[in-house]
């Protein structure tokens, strides 16, 4: 425990030594600043025009910056011979591991929390009120956006031999989770019986976490209706009192099945030398 610790109070560090981190900052913090110019002639509250346009305009920049973040933490380890150097102390593979999500997934709440603060800070002074639920749920999203796209950005730094092939596989997995996933799914499911859609629908839901908390967020807002009748059970089930748990506990189970997988990466690796 202590070793995860100590590995995560390193990774912080450098987290906000790295000039990423401080692009990423300020970019936030304009682009919160552009959602609070969508919000200034607005009162926004609920499911809106103007919430959707806040909602996909977060889907596009928050999880390319955690994949490029998370998975050039990595990768630089390798290039930079500071894991063969970490390697050569009684850490274990887990503490490594953990650490290193715990320490990255502070600084980049850090930065998002500073760009929400920001926005709501110019916000009150300027008389562009956001509805406090409204506002608590695009926190939740982004939030939700890092933590689930932090695994997957490890698991690609897991894979990539240097920061090139990291960043060629980040906006790869990127365009497909956000920019091309609705054409994917029309093109695959319209190939398939009309009783496979719906089963396979929830699946693939559940492997994309860009559209997994996006349906969430929705449904939360009140524009579960414009989901179509293929989504009725979700809404049902997001509405409901433990919707919110059950809905943490599949974001969990998601976390808990990339990190496993990143372990066991690096822990083969480790053997192999």
């Amino acid at each position: 425990m202590s070793d995860m610790i100590q590995l995560a109070k390193r990774e912080i560090r450098l987290g906000f030594r790295n000039p990423w981190s401080y692009s990423f900052l300020i970019l936030f913090s304009v682009f919160s600043l552009c959602l609070l110019g969508i919000n200034a002639q607005n009162y926004v509250q609920g499911y809106s025009g103007v919430t959707a346009s806040m909602l996909s305009l977060i889907l596009y920049l928050l999880p390319l910056m955690t994949l490029f973040i998370g998975a050039f933490s990595l990768t630089s380890e390798k290039e930079d011979g500071s894991w063969q150097l970490l390697s050569a102390y009684p850490l274990g593979t887990l503490a490594f591991v953990a650490g290193k999500y715990a320490g990255l997934l502070v600084v980049l709440l850090t930065v998002t929390s500073f760009g929400y603060g920001l926005m709501g800070m110019l916000g009150g002074m300027i008389g562009a009120n956001l509805d406090f639920n409204t506002y608590g749920l695009f926190f939740i999203f982004s939030c939700l956006l890092v933590l689930l796209f932090l695994g997957l950005a490890m698991f690609v730094g897991s894979l990539s031999k240097n920061r090139w092939h990291a960043l060629t596989i980040s906006v790869s997995v990127w365009f497909f989770a956000v920019i091309g996933w609705q054409a994917f799914l029309l093109s695959f499911l319209n190939l398939l019986p009309y009783l496979w859609i719906k089963p396979l629908l929830v699946t693939f839901t559940f492997l994309n976490p860009a559209e997994l908390v996006r349906i969430f967020v929705v449904v939360r807002l009140g524009g579960g209706s414009i989901l179509g009748p293929e989504y009725y059970r979700w809404v049902e089930w997001i509405q409901r009192p433990g919707g919110g748990l059950l809905f943490g506990a599949a974001c969990l189970m998601w976390s808990v099945c990339l990190m496993t997988a990143v372990y066991w990466i690096w822990e083969r690796g480790r053997r192999r030398g």
